[in-house]
């Protein structure tokens, strides 16, 4: 998978920074492709595969969503803190914010960066909102800029800071009750391909289903809502923010839940667990503002291994993404059920083997 696209420019700004203020390093939004003067102490990333290939690199890396993944021990103050900005505008602010926050008292170095064209100027201006510009340099399509802050300065703007994570916290809408966060798709309103899907949901489905990229759990709650028979419900999702709401959402449920953080792309069935008797799945196709079809072919192809013999898979995908060829390789027989709106709703069994 594409590394962040402001990376490079990140990197080009390091260079110049050169020799960071001594002491811990974390890195927020992290990229395993990153060439850092030293490994961080603490990595934050809530994509999963993207924090397994962390992993997979040797640095500690954590969600950066309470309760979600592994949570590291305290760790000093750190005196330099690297931020890849998202697209998400509140997301952005709020870890600017932390990040002003977390070196107020010890000092330091924050260097943030974004792509041109997801909104760099404006998360530069928001730095500058907070406190003052220490330098930014525009490179590699995409902007980094930064401040230096002395111990115990408190030269930052604490109102405006509390108001950006205010905005960035986990919420309920009051009209419809369920959870929401910026930077999680839809943000908590149901989209109209998983709309088209619920509509067309058979109300037979019974036993163990399974939601695949099941986001903030809405197509899951309308499952237990129209389909009496399910007994046990699975949900797997690789972003952290979104597997926080689902648990949120899905809290109290008729039957037992199991949410999951985890990379769908990689297959979602374990050693002896039972496979299920249907899959419901909305799959993505992007990862950040990049289109990457292959992602959606994956999650169906998990879907047929993840399959009881007799089970069904039903799926939602935009009408142009050329989802068919490969519902044919892994599945014996199926049918679209709708057409609407851009969105085309299948069913598809008999898994091959």
């Amino acid at each position: 998978m594409s590394s962040h696209p402001a990376l490079r420019t990140m990197e080009a700004a390091l260079g110049r920074l050169l020799p960071l203020p001594s002491g811990e390093l974390e890195f927020w939004g992290a990229d395993a492709a990153a060439t850092l003067p030293h490994a961080p102490s603490r990595c934050e990333q809530g994509v999963r595969f993207v924090s397994d290939a962390i992993v997979a690199r040797g640095w500690a890396v954590e969600s950066g969503v309470e309760g979600v993944g592994a949570v590291l021990a305290p760790a000093p103050s750190p005196t330099v803190i690297l931020v890849l900005l998202p697209r998400s505008r509140e997301v952005g602010r709020g870890l600017l914010a932390r990040g002003v926050a977390r070196l107020e008292a010890a000092g330091g170095l924050l260097l943030a960066a974004a792509h041109n064209d997801e909104g760099a100027r404006s998360f530069e201006k928001d730095l500058a909102l907070l406190v003052p510009l220490s330098g930014s340099l525009s490179k590699h399509h995409g902007r980094a800029f930064w401040v230096r802050m002395a111990p115990g300065a408190g030269a930052f703007d604490k109102a405006l800071a509390e108001a950006w994570l205010a905005a960035d916290a986990p919420r309920r809408d009051a009209t419809t009750g369920l959870w929401q966060r910026p930077g999680v798709f839809n943000e908590g309103r149901l989209d109209g391909g998983s709309a088209l899907l619920i509509e067309h949901l058979p109300k037979d489905l019974r036993g163990r289903v399974a939601d695949l990229g099941a986001g903030s759990g809405l197509l899951s709650l309308a499952v237990l809502e129209r389909c009496p028979a399910v007994t046990t419900l699975e949900l797997f999702e690789a972003e952290a923010r979104a597997v926080d709401l689902a648990r949120r959402n899905l809290a109290g449920a008729r039957v037992p839940v199991g949410i999951h953080w985890h990379d769908v792309s990689a297959g979602v069935l374990s050693d002896g667990r039972p496979r299920f008797d249907a899959v419901v799945c909305n799959p993505p196709f992007h990862v950040g503002s990049r289109s990457v079809p292959a992602l959606g072919r994956a999650f169906i192809a998990a879907a047929a291994r993840a399959l009881a013999k007799d089970g069904q898979l039903l799926l939602v995908a935009n009408r142009h993404l050329p989802y068919e060829d490969e519902l044919r390789t892994v599945f014996g027989r199926g049918e679209a059920l709708a057409e609407q709106g851009g969105f085309k709703v299948y069913r598809a069994w008999e898994p091959k083997p």
